[in-house]
Parts: structure tokens; sequence; C-alpha cells
């Protein structure tokens, strides 16, 4: 089994990585766990960049975003056997990636800097001023391309709080980006 590792050089536990407690190693069969392990890496080398991309928007540093995508992969690993729906990993992972954000320490990147692939500073500077939730909406509406329904999942609001806070989430970003007078 691989050990996990982010850019940051943070290991994940080798016991995390293993996926399943001490009670289960016996009961499931090597290859259901080796096949568990390939769609768990498969996913993560389809999926990491675009996640951390996500969680980089979210908590404003790219260390802490990869360490928050690295946690995801390992605590889906650890469940993949519990999930009931195998194709739905994606959005559990995306659940996880904003969950976690929300409790990330709220780190600025250096004036100037910005993680890659992400927008320019200004946008990026008006996003991260907004409320937490608008945020997260915003995130998952223009950057991750999620519908409606599917942000409402993975945030855990109704689908009218996810409109609201997009509509007050444009309307802040509008403000911020374009003042009166401009």
């Amino acid at each position: 089994m691989r050990t996990l590792k982010t850019r940051s050089g943070r290991e994940v536990p080798p016991g995390v990585t293993t996926g399943r407690p001490a009670g289960l190693r016996g009961r499931i069969p090597a290859a259901r766990m080796e096949r568990d392990a390939d769609a768990v890496t498969a996913l993560y080398q389809m999926h990491y960049r675009s996640l951390v991309r996500l969680a980089a928007l979210l908590v404003s540093d790219l260390a802490t975003a990869e360490d928050i995508v690295q946690d995801s992969f390992a605590a889906m690993h650890a469940t993949w056997h519990a999930l009931p729906d195998t194709n739905a990993a994606l959005c559990y992972l995306r659940r996880s990636v904003v969950r976690r954000s929300r409790s990330a320490p709220r780190l600025q990147l250096a004036a100037g800097t910005h993680a890659p692939g992400l927008p320019g500073s200004a946008v990026v500077s008006a996003l991260r001023a907004l409320p937490v939730r608008q945020r997260e909406v915003l995130v998952l509406r223009y950057f991750a391309d999620l519908p409606e329904a599917e942000i409402a999942s993975v945030t855990g609001m109704s689908a009218a709080a996810v409109r609201s806070h997009a509509a007050r989430a444009m309307s802040s970003l509008h403000a911020e980006l374009h003042p009166a007078g401009e």
C-alpha cells in the first residue's frame, strides 16, 4: 500500500492509508482491498488538481489546500468499503474538502501571489472577502462548474439557500470589482 504525501511534504499516517480498521483487514479479501485502492488511486489522479484548486479558493493557502485534499482522500479511502455508492465518491470528496476547509485556519497568500490555475488577484481578493457560505457557493458554481442541486448536496444547504447565497455573493462581488463612479 502506498503512503500518500502532500506537496508540502506532510505524510498521511500509514495506518490511515490501509483503508481498513484492524478488525476488518482479515475479513475483506486482499483482491477487493487492492481493487478499492486502485479505484481511489484513479480518482486521485483524475481529480486531485481540481480539488486542490477548490480548497485553495476556500482557504487562501496552497499548502493548507493540499493537506485538506490529502486528508479527504485518506478519509475516503479508509471508508471506501462503507460508501453506499462508490460512483458518488467525487461528490463525497467535494463535500469533505468544503467541510474541512471551513475548519482550516484562514491563512492569506503573500501579496501579489496566487495559486497556479486560479484567476487574477483582484477576483480572488474579492472572493476571499465574502462570507464563507457565499464563497463556497460561488466557487462550486463557477470554478467547479457544479449544478445547483449538487452544490446544495456538497454544502448541506437547501437549493433556495444556494440561490440566495449566490445572488448576495454576486451582488457583493459586483460592488467590490466595479465601485460606483468607475
